[in-house]
C-alpha cells in the first residue's frame, strides 16, 4: 500500500510553549540567543524572521507597572480614610479589584 504522511499544521504561535518556540526558533539562522529571549520576545522574533506582520490586536491601555503604582495608590488613599467614610473606602475597593484583574489580563 502507499505511505502517505499526514501534514501537519502548525500551531499559532501563541498556541506553542516557550520550549516548542525555541525549537522553531533554532531552526532559523537571523534569530540569535534564542535560550535567553522569553515567549513574547520569541514570537516576535519568529514573526519578523518570518516576515510575518504583527497585527494590531487588543492592545492593553496601560502597562503592568503601571497598574500596580495605581494599585498602590489607591491602597494609601484607603489607609488614610477615616472609620465613618465607609462609602469612599468601598469605592477604592472596588477600583482596586478592577485594576487587579487588568494587571492579571495585561501579563
Amino acid at each position: 500500500m502507499g505511505t502517505k504522511k499526514k501534514q501537519t499544521k502548525e500551531k499559532p504561535l501563541e498556541k506553542m510553549t516557550a520550549k516548542e518556540l525555541r525549537e522553531v526558533a533554532l531552526q532559523l539562522p537571523e534569530i540569535t540567543g534564542v535560550h535567553g529571549l522569553n515567549k513574547p520576545e520569541l514570537i516576535q522574533s519568529i514573526k519578523r524572521a518570518r516576515g510575518i506582520e504583527d497585527e494590531p490586536g487588543k492592545q492593553s491601555d496601560s502597562s503592568v507597572r503601571e497598574l500596580k503604582k495605581m494599585i498602590k495608590e489607591l491602597r494609601a488613599k484607603q489607609n488614610l480614610l477615616k472609620e465613618d467614610e465607609a462609602k469612599m473606602a468601598a469605592i477604592y475597593r472596588r477600583r482596586i479589584i478592577r485594576l487587579k484583574k487588568k494587571s492579571r489580563k495585561a501579563a
